[in-house]
């Protein structure tokens, strides 16, 4: 069962695993969260872990960074160990002024300047989008813990260094923020028929300049963990 990439064994992981980038990150959510997590992967340093929170089994793993990344430990979270839902908790360049710094934005749809889908052969141009079930309970989760939570667009960009300045064109077309892994999650989950949502923290503003530090990124994004926290028993409660 183990991969390159994963030397977890069947049955290692829950149903929903929360996906941070940042192994940091992914460290800090189990050990902040989750009832005696267990590290049940560490190849290469992408630290995987599973616990409980609230009663609920849960898993967090870290992604690596880009669509590649996220897209080989999804596509084997899914077709290897039985995992139904991957929950991205990120960070992400707003693209509207209005957005404060750590505040939560959850991507519906994920545009993206990547040939990912191209793998797919369809013909045409596909749109990668959220898991309509994940996205509603991860809505009523925010309001429940009274977090604002903008849903809209977001833009997964193959380029952290923008040369051509182009995220600020899309920023024209309504999209919320920028981040570099949603559209290659929502295009695995729509190929493997599971379930997928981005749910980003804001850690730098392109309108206004502002950002929060690298320290602050990983320890204060704690509103975005709760509402995938959530989602989560929302998931396991509907079974």
């Amino acid at each position: 069962m183990s991969t390159p990439h994963n030397n977890a064994k069947p049955g290692d992981f829950a149903k929903t695993v929360l996906m941070p980038g940042d192994p940091l990150r992914a460290k800090f959510i189990a050990e902040t969260f989750l009832e005696n997590p267990q590290l049940v992967n560490n190849v290469r340093g992408v630290q995987g872990y599973t616990g409980t929170y609230k009663g609920v089994r849960v898993s967090v793993m870290a992604s690596g960074m880009g669509i590649p990344s996220i897209a080989i430990y999804s596509n084997e979270l899914y077709t290897q160990y039985g995992v139904e839902n991957i929950i991205r908790v990120g960070s992400a360049g707003a693209m509207r002024a209005d957005m404060e710094l750590g505040s939560v934005c959850a991507g519906m749809g994920a545009c993206t300047n990547s040939d990912f889908a191209g793998q797919y052969e369809l013909g045409g141009t596909f749109a990668p989008i959220c898991d309509y079930e994940l996205l509603s309970a991860a809505v009523e989760s925010a309001k429940e813990l009274g977090v604002k939570m903008p849903v809209g667009n977001l833009y997964s960009s193959d380029t952290f260094y923008d040369a051509a300045g182009r995220n600020a064109r899309f920023g024209k077309m309504g999209v919320m923020a920028v981040e570099m892994e949603a559209a290659g999650l929502y295009c695995t989950a729509a190929y493997t028929g599971k379930r997928a949502l981005a749910i980003c923290s804001i850690s730098d503003n392109l309108v206004t300049g502002e950002e929060l530090s690298a320290d602050d990124r990983q320890t204060t994004f704690t509103n975005m963990m709760k509402i995938a926290l959530e989602v989560a028993v929302k998931m396991e409660n509907k079974e």
